[in-house]
């Protein structure tokens, strides 16, 4: 019997199996050398900015779960010396972070009563029916849930959608929603790829989700991240950001002329507008002859879903009355119902609340009211409330809410040590360049990096810096951080850009060179827009921004920058 040949050791075959475990241990001995430093000089900047390489490096390989990686400021902070463990646990749970809950529970209870799907349809049949009225239909739709509910959850409702309106267009034979085997191959087995005008309505869905993100403190979580980063760091501020001057400031360039003329780019590239003698074109001239029928089969779906019941009635009201409470806290140009409760601050969260306990108390029917004054049989069934707590449970995206909370506790540990000074120091090359220069340049630099991580990850590292930044530059600390906040989430060339991408991508089979495409002009224009409302429209909005404040002077005397 011939013996077994003996095992040989292989480097790469080592690394292929739970390569993750092994760069858990690799990753932390590579930064080793900036914690020794932070021993060795009895330096809290070079601790601390061990544990920001640490875990950037661990987002960017998503080594462990992102999510996790957010915890690890709540071990690393207090050995260290850094931050008390108290206030860094408090930082997971701050005013910011609960008014991102109640923006998710109050999007899932939109869901759960299926009225997203009611006011697509209503949209798109007053719309129409042709390909492009479709797309223009279901992107107005998506940039309005995005204004209110977080973009991933507005993506997420509207993929459904759109897959439905896709189903009636193959099925009415409207236009090929799919490319043939020449155009795309794939294997036996594998579902196709959409064609070209398919992944319009896909992708300008989750575009327009983002797109409408950018115009409320709720929409994504970047824009939390920068309310709670730069409340944190200059607390005497007096531009404060509330929910209603946000609104004003994102709202008129930033996603009405930005989904405008996104829409405009997807039509003429993707859907021939402009070019009626192209192949999109012609293809869509055909499918409008047939809309009549398409119209027909979405006006029998409206039909059939009958009218609105108690329960939509209910929660379409309290969404109305949550864009109220939040946009009337503070709005800046009248008094706000906080004002009169004046015996401690409060917050946006406070109002949401109020909301969210609501649709957990009140039932979907009045039906009982009937046997209030009746006689005996009653019925035994108890009713169901507006929202239920086991859907919730398990559709609430509760890592983000930990993400967040590492990022506070990130900058907080990097405003105490001092590291952020340290790498802003490092910016001092820029010192008398125009602020229009400096914007040119972080604003690009933001993009750039969100490109290849998630928004949120980008925004904990960045923010904090940039806010360090302005001080040394002597720039008011809005023109930095709030453009570059908004530019993190537009970020449309790979699924890891923003959540959004990643989950048209993985719903609709969507390869990564097309969606590349679709992203390239997007870009450009967001880029181009940033600039041009922070220096135009944001300078009327924050007037001061104009000059460097007072209370930041005295902030920068403070850190001894």
């Amino acid at each position: 019997m011939a013996e077994p040949e003996p095992r040989k050791f292989g480097l790469l075959r080592c690394c292929k199996f739970h390569w993750r475990g092994k760069a858990c241990i690799i990753i932390p001995i590579i930064t080793l050398p900036i914690l020794i430093m932070g021993f060795e000089y009895d330096m809290a900047e070079y601790k601390c900015l061990y544990l920001i390489a640490t875990m950037a490096l661990l987002w960017i390989t998503e080594t462990l779960p992102i999510y996790i990686t957010a915890l690890l400021p709540i071990v690393y902070c207090p050995v260290f010396g850094l931050v008390s463990a108290d206030i860094v646990c408090r930082l997971y749970f701050s005013d910011t972070i609960v008014m991102f809950l109640g923006g998710l529970i109050v999007a899932l209870s939109i869901e759960y009563c299926n009225l997203h799907t009611r006011i697509a349809l209503r949209v798109i049949r007053i719309i129409g029916g042709s390909p492009r009225r479709l797309f223009v239909g279901l992107v107005s739709v998506s940039v309005f849930m995005g204004l209110w509910i977080s973009n991933s959850a507005g993506t997420a409702m509207m993929c459904p959608i759109v897959k439905g309106v896709v189903n009636e267009l193959e099925a009415n034979n409207i236009y090929p929603v799919y490319m043939t085997q020449e155009e795309e191959p794939v294997e036996e087995g594998e579902p196709p790829h959409p064609s070209k005008v398919t992944i319009a309505l896909y992708v300008g869905v989750a575009y327009a989700a983002t797109i409408g993100g950018l115009g409320t403190l709720i929409g994504t979580g970047t824009n939390l991240v920068f309310k709670g980063i730069y409340e944190q760091r200059f607390p005497t501020s007096t531009e404060e950001i509330t929910f209603a001057n946000f609104m004003v400031y994102s709202i008129p360039i930033m996603v009405v002329c930005n989904i405008t003329l996104v829409m405009i780019a997807m039509l003429t590239t993707h859907m021939g507008l402009f070019r009626p003698n192209s192949k999109t074109g012609m293809l869509i001239k055909e499918a409008n002859t047939n809309r009549k029928l398409l119209e027909d089969v979405l006006r029998q779906r409206h039909m059939d879903l009958g009218p609105m019941s108690c329960h939509e009635i209910q929660v379409s009201i309290f969404f109305a009355l949550m864009i109220i409470i939040l946009f009337t806290r503070r709005p800046g140009f009248f008094p706000g119902w906080s004002l009169f409760l004046n015996a401690v601050p409060i917050g946006s969260s406070a109002g949401l609340f109020v909301i969210i306990l609501l649709l957990f108390a009140l039932p979907t029917q009045y039906v009982f009211f009937r046997y209030c004054c009746g006689q005996p049989p009653f019925p035994g069934q108890a009713l169901d409330a507006l929202l239920s707590w086991r859907f919730v449970h398990q559709n609430i995206a509760w890592g983000l809410l930990f993400l967040l909370g590492g990022g506070f506790a990130l900058a907080e540990a990097s405003s105490r040590s001092g590291v952020n000074v340290m790498v802003a120091r490092a910016m001092q090359v820029l010192i008398g360049s125009p602020s229009i220069v400096v914007q040119l340049f972080t604003v690009l630099l933001s993009m750039f990096f969100s490109t290849f991580n998630s928004n949120v990850v980008i925004a904990n590292i960045l923010i904090p810096i940039l806010c360090e930044m302005a001080l040394v530059l002597e720039i008011h600390p809005l023109i930095l951080t709030l453009p570059s906040c908004l530019c993190i989430s537009m970020c449309y060339f790979l699924p890891v850009s923003t959540p959004p991408n990643a989950i048209v991508c993985n719903y609709a089979n969507i390869k990564t060179k097309y969606f590349a495409f679709c992203g390239l002009l997007p870009t450009i224009i967001g880029y181009w827009l940033t600039i041009l409302n922070t220096n135009t429209w944001g300078m009327l909005i924050f007037s001061e921004t104009n000059k460097f404040p007072d209370w930041a002077k005295e902030i920068k005397n403070q850190s001894n920058i």
